[in-house]
């Protein structure tokens, strides 16, 4: 895995998780996490807005992304360390492997999102996306970004029309995989917006752009640069790019959003075990912080997936002998928020 990248990247990488960027999972296997053989069976405890949704199994997951599944609400969630994605059927308390490690090929799985025909997308991020048939488990399409040097395919927003657009924090671009495209069922991952001359100068080998939405409608996209704390908006009819007005807050280490049809944005800060979340106005311009909450039993916290009642968030453990540092993990978990 580590030869598809530039030694270049793998700077980048590194000086990403002092920033506070989420890393890739090159990283998590370069440093390899210490055995939770004797680390505690649980999370860190909380004030009792987070509990405990299900558990993944095996000692060095460190997961990444999660998505739900709106006809049956399965819950899929990906590892960082080595691609594996995993289901929790609804009620189950311990998570199931649904794609095997290194399926087609398949290093990480950082991005998730099912879309509304049940197709699973998982982004590789040092390749592209995969999509997968939730019922035979089998891989309908596949797009690889084209050309060559440092990549980093992060995370993934599904329109109403079934187009799929895709963030990369190194190169600073949104690639687009339409319908058409998807029913072709392979080829090159193209870019479709350059934010690159829109975001804010940040120090050399940051990563810059993580989670990525939609708006219900279809009509804009938000994509976040979590070094610089900024909220990019992309017009889909006009392609124009700027800058969402934030009020009360920014959006540093910023890692997975989730839109939800009444306008409320909800974001995991990874480093700062913290969830916020934004009032946005109708037309995507502008963001009114109106809750915070840090708290230690989030475990870095990457992304997250809200459904009615509650908000699923995944606790990475990065800092306990993965990406981001030595240490031992507990047993990896999924939380549940009252968010």
């Amino acid at each position: 895995m580590l030869k598809k990248f530039l030694p270049a990247t793998l700077l980048t990488l590194t000086t990403a998780l002092t920033l506070g960027a989420v890393p890739a999972a090159q990283a998590a296997q370069a440093a390899p996490a210490a055995s939770p053989a004797s680390a505690p069976a649980s999370a860190p405890a909380s004030d009792g807005r987070i509990s405990t949704a299900f558990t993944l199994p095996g000692e060095k997951v460190y997961p990444e992304g999660i998505a739900t599944d709106p006809r049956n609400h399965s819950v899929y969630v990906g590892s960082y360390a080595d691609g594996t994605v995993y289901r929790a059927r609804p009620g189950q308390r311990t998570a199931e492997v649904f794609l095997p490690a290194g399926t087609d090929g398949r290093h990480t799985a950082n991005g998730l999102r099912v879309d509304a025909r049940g197709r699973l997308w998982v982004t590789d991020s040092t390749s592209g996306v995969s999509v997968y048939d939730t019922a035979s488990r089998r891989r309908l399409a596949h797009f690889e970004v084209a050309g060559t040097g440092g990549l980093f395919v992060n995370d993934l927003a599904i329109t109403p029309d079934g187009t799929a657009y895709l963030t990369d924090s190194v190169r600073s671009v949104v690639y687009r995989v339409t319908p058409a495209q998807l029913a072709a069922g392979s080829g090159a991952l193209l870019p479709a917006y350059d934010l690159s001359g829109h975001l804010t100068p940040s120090p050399a080998g940051s990563f810059a752009l993580n989670g990525i939405v939609s708006d219900p409608a279809g009509r804009f996209l938000l994509a976040v640069d979590m070094t610089a704390g900024d909220l990019h908006r992309i017009d889909l009819r006009t392609g124009a790019i700027s800058r969402v007005a934030l009020q009360g807050g920014d959006l540093t280490h910023a890692d997975g959003l989730d839109l939800a049809p009444d306008g409320t944005l909800r974001v995991a800060h990874n480093t700062t075990n913290t969830l916020t979340r934004w009032h946005l106005s109708p037309d995507g311009t502008r963001a009114r912080l109106t809750r915070t909450i840090t708290d230690p039993s989030l475990q870095i916290p990457t992304t997250l997936s809200h459904t009615p009642g509650r908000t699923l968030v995944v606790r990475s453990q990065f800092d306990k002998g993965g990406p981001m540092g030595p240490g031992t993990p507990t047993s990896f978990t999924i939380a549940s928020v009252s968010f």
